[in-house]
């Protein structure tokens, strides 16, 4: 796809509460394994005996935290994130999570999502006298939720309030002295599940990331719903939930955003890129040698070609995984050279051969063209694309970058035009009315509107 410069998820958000305490070495774990979710920024804070502390940086979790800072850190609560900025430009001063300090005490507020009023809400709260420190719209839900409590009973009111000022996409975790609070929007764009560990209450993004620091994953939350942990008790606010199945989780999270071991909605993210692989054979079927997905999103869905056509599946590629998307970006000496930093051509295996290559998207085309070059320099007879998301036509709105339509090839170019420019044999795009049935286990809906123009909230 165009991994580098192409579609990217806003961000990560994990939490916990936990009475032994070391809960900013849990959330370092859950945010390690969230960290595909965002390279620009992280941060942690943590409550220990109602005192808040915190740290943030730019850079990926294991060049910001070290031994000391996390031991600095240590508490009973601890909230954290992973950022890529979709809102706000990727300085330190955006890095999450933000902390406030207000006549109520502390609030600590890490965001995953993009708001779609973000200009106009903005203005409205100026004019009532806000002065804000970032260009994120995470600041203005921060606002919003310490001005609702300014007038509130609890802080878990506040934040119930405050889901109803703003519109848009958030998965939210706010931690204040005393409560660790979760709660999705009532669309249910972003994926936010709860797990256990012993006494301790995760909440994360993904479902790997529980695992990945030793809890057991319990459930998804749901659309609209507010998850209150106080002192190891439980409690759902339910006010502003739809109903079962109401959702609209972004269809890109099964495609490309989450990890491959992660379940979303009892959906396997591995699953659904192999069933997307499949479909893709039955749609597009071709007389190939060999199936290669490029790394990484894409290698499910080749194994899924491959067992469907019958095609044998290799390793085409290998990826440098020791360079960040912080190293690569459009003002180096050219994004041709930047293609070969990351990923090389495996001449052993695809020398000779008919390649069928698996790509999990297509949005301006130029990272394509070169892959494609990339075989065909290591000796490949034939390249045919296969791409297991059908062609992008509208922004998205809701914190995933997917430019203007201007930016879009699929709304300049035919399906024939894209294959000839990106130097393929062929060119096949998952059909628009295969896209549902990548995940026939999730519980909820989805959003696809970057692949119909249709949305279920508008701006």
């Amino acid at each position: 796809m165009d991994d580098i410069w192409g579609v990217h998820e806003a961000c990560g958000v994990f939490g916990v509460w936990d009475p032994a305490g070391g809960c900013a070495q849990t959330a370092y774990y859950g945010l390690y394994a969230l960290q595909h979710r965002g390279q620009e920024a992280c941060g942690i804070a943590a409550v220990n005996n109602r005192e808040q502390c915190s740290y943030k940086d730019t850079g990926l979790v294991s060049e910001v935290f070290r031994r000391d800072i996390l031991d600095r850190l240590n508490g009973t609560m601890a909230v954290g994130h992973v950022r890529y900025a979709t809102t706000g430009a990727g300085e330190r001063e955006n890095a999450q999570p933000l902390t406030i300090k207000y006549v109520k005490g502390t609030l600590a507020v890490v965001h995953n999502g993009n708001l779609v009023d973000f200009d106009a809400l903005r203005r409205e709260f100026e004019y009532k006298g806000a002065i804000f420190h970032t260009t994120s719209d995470s600041e203005l839900i921060a606002y919003a939720i310490a001005q609702a409590r300014l007038h509130g009973p609890s802080v878990e009111d506040a934040v119930r309030r405050a889901m109803g000022q703003i519109r848009g996409a958030f998965s939210l975790l706010v931690m204040s002295p005393r409560k660790l609070i979760a709660c999705r929007d009532p669309w249910g764009f972003r994926p936010l599940c709860m797990g256990r560990r012993g006494e301790a209450i995760l909440f994360a993004s993904e479902s790997c990331a529980i695992e990945s620091a030793g809890g057991t994953v319990e459930r998804d939350l749901d659309p609209g719903e507010i998850v209150v942990v106080e002192e190891g008790r439980v409690r759902s606010i339910r006010d502003n939930c739809p109903g079962e199945g109401r959702g609209h989780m972004c269809i890109f999270e099964y495609i490309y955003f989450a990890r491959p071991d992660s379940v979303i909605e009892g959906q396997s993210v591995h699953q659904a890129r192999v069933n997307a692989g499949r479909l893709l054979a039955r749609r597009h079927p071709v007389q190939a040698d060999l199936v290669v997905g490029v790394p990484d999103s894409g290698l499910d869905a080749a194994m899924g070609y491959a067992r469907e056509s019958g095609t044998p599946y290799g390793a085409g590629f290998v990826k440098n995984r020791y360079v960040g998307r912080t190293f690569i970006t459009p003002g180096q000496e050219s994004r041709e050279q930047a293609v070969r930093i990351k990923l090389s051509a495996l001449r052993s295996e695809v020398a000779g051969k008919r390649v069928v290559m698996i790509d999990d998207s297509i949005v301006r085309g130029t990272t394509c063209r070169q892959i494609v070059g990339l075989l065909r320099e290591a000796g490949a007879v034939q390249v045919h694309i296969r791409v297991s998301a059908p062609p992008f036509i509208a922004p998205c709105y809701f914190g995933t970058d997917i430019p203007d339509k201007e930016n879009l090839i699929a709304c300049r170019s035919t399906p024939e035009e894209i294959r000839a420019m990106a130097g393929a044999d062929s060119l096949g795009f998952l059909a628009l009315e295969d896209l549902r049935s990548l995940a026939p286990d999730a519980r909820c809906g989805f959003c696809d509107g970057c692949f119909t123009e249709k949305y279920p909230l508008e701006r």
